[in-house]
C-alpha cells in the first residue's frame, strides 16, 4: 500500500446504513486522533436524512464529505448507481486504502470500486458466515472478503472461515468495532436517554423487537408467525414487547392486512442512544438482525434470533443468544430457556480496542502484537 509523503495512509471509508455509522464511528474517530487524512462517503443506502443526521450528531461525527442519496432500489440498481458514484469520488481523491464495513450493498459496491480502481482495499467485520446463500447480505460478504487486501476479522472463528476459502488478502483478527461504540456510549444512553420514561416502560419488565429481513417480513405467513410466537410469549409472560417498526416492516404490514398482536406495541424507529437504552433495559431481545445479536451478548441482554442461521455463532457459544426459526411453538421454548438468563458470559468480539488495530495494520503494514490481539 501506498502512503502519503509523511508515511500516513489516507483512507477513505464508505458507509451507508446506520448500523454502519454506529460500527464506523471508532474508525473515523480513531483516524481524527492520528492525523489521518479521513474521506467519508456516504451512499445513502439508509436514506432517512432526519434520522441519519441524529446518529451523526449523538456519535459526535463529521457530516459526511459526500452523500450519494441512493435511496431504497432493486440490490442491481442500488448496488450499480453506488458503484459508479464511489468510482467517481476515489478517482477524484485518491485514498492509499478504502474501508468498508459488514455486508450491505454499499459494502460490495464500495469494495469493487475500490479493487477496480486499484485501490487497496479493507474489509472490517470480515469473515462473517451464515452459510445461507439465499441471504443477498451473504454474497456480498463473501465477494467483498474475496477482493480485499485487508481482512480484518472479529473473531478467531471468523478467521478460520477466511483461512479455509483461501482468500488472497491479509487476515488479522482485530476485534469488533461495535465492541469499541457500545463501551464509550452505553453509559451516555443511560445518562441522557430518557425512552423508558417515555414508553412508560420498566426495566426488566419488557421484551425488545427487532424484525426487519426480508424472509421474514416479505410474505404474510413468515411475518404472521413471527409476531404470533413473540405475543404468545409476552401474554404467558405477562410483559410488553416494544417494537421499533422498521418502515420497510410496517409496508408490509399494511400491504397484508396483519394485525399486530396486542401485546405487541409498535413505536417509530429510535435514535442510536434511545434503542440502546431499550437494549440495556429489556429482560429479552427478539430479533432478526445480526447487529442487534451482537450489541445485546456485549451488553449483557438475553437474545432470541428469530432466523435459521446465524453468521454471529459466538452469541450462541457462549449462551447470550439461541437461534428459534418462525415456528410460534419454537420461539416460545427458547423465550423460556433465555428469559432470566444469568449474563455471566464472556464477550467474544474484543476488549474494544479495534479501531486501533486496524489502523495501526494500515500505518505500518504488519499484524499488531499477538498479546494485544483479542481472541
Amino acid at each position: 500500500m501506498t502512503a502519503t509523503s509523511d508515511g500516513t495512509p489516507k483512507v477513505a471509508i464508505i458507509l451507508g446504513t446506520r448500523p454502519e455509522i454506529i460500527k464506523c464511528a471508532p474508525l473515523i474517530k480513531a483516524c481524527d486522533r492520528r492525523g489521518v487524512d479521513c474521506l467519508l462517503i456516504h451512499t445513502g443506502q439508509h436514506y432517512s436524512e432526519d434520522l441519519d443526521q441524529v446518529f451523526f450528531d449523538q456519535l459526535e461525527l463529521p457530516t459526511p464529505d459526500y452523500n450519494l442519496e441512493v435511496g431504497s432500489r432493486s440490490h442491481g440498481e442500488q448496488t450499480g448507481r453506488m458503484l459508479e458514484g464511489i468510482e467517481n469520488l476515489l478517482e477524484a481523491h485518491t485514498p492509499d486504502v478504502v474501508l468498508v464495513q459488514g455486508d450491505t450493498n454499499s459494502v460490495l459496491a464500495g469494495a469493487l470500486a475500490g479493487a477496480k480502481s486499484n485501490i487497496d482495499v479493507g474489509h472490517v467485520e470480515a469473515g462473517l458466515r451464515s452459510f445461507d446463500r439465499e441471504m443477498p447480505e451473504e454474497t456480498n460478504r463473501v465477494v467483498t472478503d474475496h477482493v480485499s487486501d485487508y481482512l480484518f476479522a472479529p473473531t478467531e472463528e471468523t478467521k478460520r472461515y477466511l483461512e479455509r476459502e483461501s482468500v488472497p488478502g491479509e487476515i488479522v483478527v482485530t476485534g469488533n468495532t461495535i465492541v469499541d461504540s457500545l463501551y464509550e456510549y452505553r453509559d451516555l444512553a443511560a445518562e441522557k436517554s430518557d425512552v423508558l420514561n417515555e414508553l412508560n416502560v420498566a426495566e426488566d419488565d419488557f421484551y425488545l423487537l427487532t424484525a426487519h429481513r426480508a424472509e421474514n417480513v416479505d410474505t404474510r405467513d413468515s411475518f404472521g408467525r413471527l409476531l404470533e410466537g413473540v405475543s404468545r410469549f409476552a401474554a404467558q409472560t405477562d410483559r410488553e414487547v416494544v417494537y421499533p417498526i422498521h418502515p420497510r416492516a410496517q409496508s408490509r404490514l399494511d400491504e397484508f392486512g396483519l394485525a399486530v398482536p396486542e401485546e405487541i406495541r409498535t413505536i417509530e424507529p429510535l435514535d442510536f442512544l434511545d434503542f440502546l437504552r431499550l437494549e440495556s433495559a429489556a429482560a429479552l431481545v427478539f430479533t432478526d438482525s445480526g447487529g442487534v445479536q451482537e450489541e445485546t451478548c456485549i451488553l449483557g441482554t438475553p437474545c432470541v434470533t428469530l432466523r435459521y442461521s446465524t453468521e454471529r455463532p459466538e452469541t450462541a457459544y457462549v449462551g447470550a443468544n439461541c437461534l428459534a426459526g418462525l415456528d410460534p411453538d419454537d420461539i416460545v421454548e427458547a423465550g423460556t430457556m433465555m428469559l432470566g438468563k444469568c449474563a455471566d458470559w464472556d464477550v467474544p468480539f474484543g476488549d474494544g480496542r479495534a479501531a486501533e488495530r486496524i489502523l495501526d495494520v494500515l500505518a505500518v503494514g504488519a499484524e499488531p502484537d499477538a498479546a494485544e490481539v483479542p481472541t
